[in-house]
């Protein structure tokens, strides 16, 4: 089986990706696919029950625990990290350094024990790993398809074309993007949607998969639902 997985990325942190790549790992799972998610660095934690934990990572291993029931947190993330900023400057703060060889090393075991990972990246796509290598380095190194999460907003025009440009460059497949309305529809949502589908296809080759509506009530304790990542799923196609 050539297919690997994707690797998530957004225009902008707070786009979407998490429920992109949660309700991707579903729909895999539901073809057959076995599917766990992964998260190479979470910066922003908070107390849940009892338990510091970060929303994200708990989105995807719920879903991963699908069909890897006794996967835990550390299992698909290597680095948590407490403050909510961009995550090489927290690790400074801890004394900690990031490091793409662990990354790597942990998506590796993940990629032994399943047919196809899903790998979420952290913020944009360029966030700093360190001040020589940035997120980008390691999705170049894992070299997946990439699927880019927009959020249709103002501005989202310029921050998914310079995404764009910026994961071709590195030689990687831009395989599609999903639209995410994070915000109540804007007045020129039907436009930006039919600006971003032209010139996405035209100079990156990249289909639109499909547009996720505003939803309220979407998750809980930031955690999403499993009822929720299915509903999304059919705002979605995805080919492999």
């Amino acid at each position: 089986m050539s297919f690997k997985g994707f690797f998530i990325t957004g225009t902008d942190t707070e786009v979407g990706k998490t429920l992109v790549a949660g309700a991707i790992i579903l729909k895999l799972q539901s073809m057959g696919i076995k599917t766990i998610g992964f998260k190479p660095v979470v910066a922003g934690m908070r107390q849940i029950d009892g338990n510091m934990v970060n929303e994200d990572v708990e989105t995807l291993l719920m879903v991963s625990r699908e069909i890897s029931p006794n996967l835990i947190a550390s299992d698909i993330c290597p680095y948590f990290l407490k403050d909510p900023a961009a995550p090489h400057i927290v690790a400074l703060q801890y004394g900690l350094e990031l490091s793409l060889h662990k990354m790597m090393a942990h998506y590796d075991r993940l990629a032994e024990k399943s047919d196809a990972v899903i790998v979420e990246g952290a913020g944009g796509f360029l966030v700093p790993i360190n001040e020589e290598l940035t997120l980008g380095d390691f999705a170049q190194q894992l070299n997946l398809p990439v699927i880019l999460v927009i959020d249709i907003k103002l501005g989202c025009i310029n921050h998914a074309l310079l995404t764009a440009e910026a994961i071709t460059r590195r030689g990687l497949v831009l395989h599609g993007w999903v639209a995410n309305s994070t915000q109540l529809d804007l007045t020129y949502t039907s436009e930006n949607l039919n600006t971003l589908r032209n010139i996405l296809k035209k100079q990156f080759n990249a289909d639109f998969l499909g547009h996720i509506p505003h939803i309220s009530e979407i998750s809980t304790n930031g955690i999403y639902t499993i009822e929720i990542l299915t509903i999304t799923t059919s705002y979605f196609q995805l080919y492999v």
